[in-house]
C-alpha cells in the first residue's frame, strides 16, 4: 500500500502533540520549553510536496530550552532516543540527511539552547537589542528561516517574542533595502534590449528573467 503523503509542518505538529510532548511531560514535567519546526527545509515554508519525501524526510522538530534549563539538553536527547517510536504516520522517526557525512540514521528532534541556536542561525541573539548592523548583515533567507515555520508550544514565550521582533524590517532599513534593489535593477534594465540588438537572444531572456526576479523581491 502506498504511503499517504503528509505535509511536513502537519507531520511535525502531529508528531509533537502525539509523541514528543507526552514524553516531555512524563519525564521532564518541570522543564519549560518551546517546540517548533524552523530553519532550512522546503516543508518549513510550506513548499514541500510528495517529491520532497525522496530525501531528508521524516517527522522532525526543535525543542528549545532557556537559561539554566539548557543544561538538561543532553538528558532530554537521550530520553527521546530511547522513548521515540520507530515510525510515525508511516514515516521512519530515525533517518539520515544528506548534509551529514556517513548518512547515519537518527531521530531528528533537535534539543538546543534557544540563544545558541539563534546565534548560530543569525549571528546574533535577538532576545537582546537588534542593531542596525544585525539587520543589514543578516541574509533575508536566515531571517525567513526563523520567522516562517510554526511554533507548536512556547512555555517560556521567548521564541514567540523573537519571531514577532523579526517579522519585518524597521521602516528605515526597509526603505534602504528598497533603494538598493532599485539601484540594482537600474544597472541592468537596459541590457535585455542591448543583448537583443547584438543578436544575443538567449542573453536577453536571461537578463529579463533576472530583472523579473529582482522586481518580485521588492514586494
Amino acid at each position: 500500500m502506498a504511503r499517504v503523503y503528509i505535509p511536513g509542518l502537519r507531520l511535525a505538529r502531529e508528531f509533537c502533540a502525539a509523541v514528543v510532548r507526552p514524553l516531555l511531560e512524563e519525564h521532564f514535567p518541570q522543564v519549560p520549553y518551546a517546540a517548533a519546526l524552523l530553519g532550512p527545509g522546503s516543508e518549513v515554508a510550506g513548499f514541500d510536496s510528495q517529491r520532497s519525501t525522496d530525501h531528508d524526510w521524516g517527522p522532525r522538530l526543535q525543542i528549545f530550552l532557556t537559561g539554566s534549563d539548557a543544561a538538561q539538553a543532553g538528558a532530554i536527547t537521550a530520553m527521546l532516543a530511547s522513548g521515540l517510536p520507530s515510525s510515525f504516520r508511516g514515516y521512519p522517526v530515525a533517518f539520515p540527511v544528506t548534509r551529514e557525512p556517513g548518512g547515519t540514521a537518527r531521530h531528528r528532534v533537535e534539543v538546543a539552547d534557544l540563544g545558541s541556536w539563534l546565534t548560530g542561525r543569525l549571528g546574533f541573539d535577538p532576545r537582546r537589542e537588534v542593531t542596525l548592523l544585525d539587520w543589514l548583515a543578516t541574509p533575508t533567507q536566515r531571517l525567513a528561516e526563523v520567522t516562517t515555520g510554526e511554533v507548536f508550544h512556547d512555555g517560556p514565550g521567548d521564541l514567540t517574542r523573537v519571531r514577532s521582533c523579526l517579522a519585518w524590517y524597521p521602516r528605515d532599513v526597509w526603505l534602504y533595502l528598497l533603494a538598493c534593489q532599485w539601484q540594482r535593477i537600474g544597472q541592468e534594465e537596459a541590457f535585455p534590449g542591448r543583448c537583443a540588438e547584438a543578436g544575443d537572444d538567449l542573453g536577453s531572456v536571461i537578463v529579463t528573467a533576472r530583472l523579473a526576479q529582482d522586481l518580485m523581491r521588492l514586494r
